[in-house]
């Protein structure tokens, strides 16, 4: 969600507020009108119900605000309801429609880019909506119930130097509340280089915009461009809504705005409707003009000031000093917690979070939240309020384009994924230069700290074989049963994440790289964690599902064992897992590598199975490595547990391999290969095994 910039002056809002508005109906014809559309080339005699400052000037100009008193509202609609219900009794869904309207913005001084409000077009079902709206809210759209059935395309005009954006900032899409669904800088794309041309709304020029909403699609685009200038073909701005859960059966359309400064004004130069069809052409030729100039002349006429009115004032503006210094700091905080947002993000499933609901949530990210610290980042435990959320913040820099591209890998691969073995992810954030995501906490943290922590809790059979088999179940899914094929990358036993009831959950997809089912990933950028590299990956770098089997054939192992993939020996020495495990294999004492940890209390059967899949899986071979369907079946009992026989072969087979691209140097040990050992079960296969 983008912050957004009107909610910095909340507090000088609730100080000066003025009370007060009128409201004045104007009848007569501004063009066709036959309760499915109307066009108004000018608001000359038009039927308009106008409230607040809003009036229509004698050459026919809708002037929303008028310039004469600060933090005043405006507001312009068309009276009749218009039966935007598509069934025979005004139910079902909403039509769709299409509005054409031509505005402009005045705003005089230095910072007048800081200073002036922009303006909304809006659908609601209710006037009495528009006329409770209060002056300090957005845009004069809401009373502070943010629930309120109102559909807004707001074009806002604050302008955030900070940020280098450019002025007159952004179009936004409100839908069912005034929290903005998508949004864009305002400009136009010129239909012969396809550039993007900035357009400035506070330019005292009058600006056309084309809004159009397509039922059936549930699309709502948005196109402006100069006055006079063709309709560019590209819309500005594009989203999907479905607006029958927003828009009543019957509503009104209107305009409205507030007014900031006492040096600024907002008008309509014409308007035009339709329901079920593209709206009528405005006649520009015929559109009423905008003053030549726009000073304080123009309005005020007011008597002498008193003296007893000037001292009011005087302690008004020290009071104003003050609440100045309050809307400082509370506008730097704001700043502090700018958020960024990207085209790519709006297609994306999961929530995004505004960065000052998660510094809250983990007390200004404290370290005594802290759960753990990683190669992409820290983790940090939080709460979420409204309902209480326990919630674990991984929190990332994206200064580095690297951290970019995991970050989004991460979001994109996992945002819809849904498995009871997956971790969650409940949303995302972006701030300047952070990327932060959120997941469900896990209240038993990573498997690693239960494998390796001296002295530290330890696991049984059964709850390691519980993990394993869940382990391999989120790998099926991603591997076969996704609609795309994710390749994690990373498997390994501190990316293995226990929730309160012990339950494996696979994390940190930063590596994942995703794709269709009948193509092939298309890095060949080598990732992953040294120990759990499949030996093709070091040799070409692309990764596969085997070679994510591979990694799991050493977490299988590295449960099992309670070791990790290289571990040093009682003589200080490096030693290799899978060697270690080949070794003892050949000696018929396999069964002496189980973690002493369990004291001997394991299933004999389950463990033979896990650490003869462990030696399967990370045969050097990709293509003799079972797929995760075929774990299952060996996991789940629905297969005999493959038979290993150890037989040594020569160092001519060795270089046969190596001949046949395996190269037996790219394994991570320090000495070179020795032996291999043969594996035989529905089909001969051969395991290298490297000895000392």
């Amino acid at each position: 969600m983008l912050l957004k910039p009107y909610l910095l002056i909340a507090p000088l809002v609730m100080l000066l507020m003025a009370a007060g508005h009128c409201c004045l109906a104007a009848t007569g014809s501004g063009g066709s009108d036959d309760g499915r559309q109307f066009a108004l080339n000018g608001f000359a005699g038009a039927n308009l119900t106008l409230g607040g400052a809003s009036m229509v000037m004698p050459n026919g100009l809708l002037m929303l605000t008028n310039g004469a008193t600060r933090k005043m509202k405006g507001h312009a609609f068309h009276p009749p309801l218009l039966l935007f219900g598509s069934g025979s009794n005004g139910t079902g869904p909403v039509r769709s429609f299409s509005t054409t309207f031509v505005l402009a913005i005045f705003g005089h001084g230095q910072h007048a880019d800081l200073s002036v409000r922009g303006l909304a077009f809006f659908i609601s079902s209710s006037s009495e909506v528009l006329s409770a709206a209060l002056s300090g809210q957005p845009l004069g759209l809401s009373n502070g119930n943010q629930s309120a059935n109102i559909f807004a395309m707001e074009f806002d005009t604050l302008y955030n130097a900070q940020f280098n954006d450019i002025k007159n900032k952004y179009v936004c899409v409100d839908g069912d509340s005034l929290v903005s669904l998508n949004s864009a800088n305002t400009g136009y794309y010129d239909d012969g280089t396809g550039r993007l041309l900035n357009l400035s709304v506070i330019s005292w020029k009058a600006i056309q915009v084309w809004v159009d909403y397509n039922s059936k699609a549930m699309v709502i685009s948005m196109t402006m461009a100069p006055l006079g200038v063709v309709r560019p073909k590209r819309p500005m701005l594009q989203t999907t809504i479905d607006l029958s859960g927003v828009v009543q059966s019957t509503a009104y359309v209107g305009f409205s705005s507030v007014m900031r400064n006492i040096t600024s004004g907002h008008f309509i130069l014409g308007w035009s409707f339709a329901l079920d069809g593209p709206a009528p052409v405005l006649d520009i030729s015929v559109l009423p003009a905008l003053p030549s100039a726009w000073t304080k002349t123009n309005w005020s006429n007011s008597p002498p000031i008193s003296m007893s009115l000037k001292l009011v004032l005087a302690l008004a503006s020290l009071t104003l000093v003050s609440v100045g210094i309050g809307i400082y700091v509370t506008v730097r905080w704001r700043l502090n917690c700018f958020e960024v947002q990207e085209d790519w993000e709006v297609s994306l499933g999961p929530k995004r979070f505004s960065y000052e609901v998660l510094f809250h949530a983990t007390e200004g990210f404290n370290e005594k939240n802290l759960l753990g610290r990683g190669g992409f980042g820290s983790v940090y435990k939080g709460v979420i309020h409204k309902p209480d959320i326990e919630v674990a913040v991984k929190r990332m820099s994206h200064d580095s384009r690297q951290g970019v591209k995991e970050f989004i890998a991460e979001v994109v691969s996992i945002g819809r994924l849904r498995h009871r073995n997956i971790a969650q992810l409940l949303g995302y954030c972006r701030r300047k230069g952070e990327l932060l995501l959120i997941y469900d906490y896990m209240k038993n943290g990573s498997l690693d700290k239960y494998l390796h922590t001296r002295n530290g809790p330890t696991l049984c059979w059964s709850e390691r074989y519980s993990i394993i088999k869940g382990v391999a179940s989120s790998l099926l899914y991603l591997h076969e049963e996704w609609e795309q094929v994710i390749i994690h990358r990373d498997i390994k036993a501190s990316n293995v994440l226990l929730d309160s009831k012990m339950n494996g959950r696979l994390g940190d997809f930063g590596l994942a790289r995703i794709y269709d089912h009948e193509t092939a990933a298309q890095t060949t950028h080598v990732a992953g964690t040294m120990g759990y590299l499949a030996p093709e990956l070091l040799r070409a770098g692309r990764p596969t599902p085997f070679s994510d089997v591979y990694a799991f054939g050493m977490f299988l192992l590295e449960v099992t064992c309670g070791r990790r993939p290289i571990f040093i020996n009682e003589q200080n020495n490096r030693v290799l897992l899978v060697e270690w495990l080949l070794e003892h294999h050949h000696n018929s004492s396999m069964l002496d590598t189980v973690d002493p940890r369990l004291g001997g209390e394991f299933n004999m059967k389950e463990v033979t199975i896990v650490l003869k899949l462990g030696l399967l899986c990370t045969y050097p071979s990709p293509n003799a490595r079972p797929v995760m369907r075929k774990v299952m079946q060996y996991l789940d009992h629905d297969q005999s547990p493959p038979d290993l026989s150890p037989a040594y072969i020569s160092y001519i087979m060795m270089a046969q391999m190596q001949n046949e691209g395996f190269d037996s140097h790219n394994m991570p040990c320090s000495q070179p290969a020795r032996s291999v050992a043969t594996v035989s079960g529905e089909s001969s296969v051969t395991i290298l095994r490297e000895g000392r």
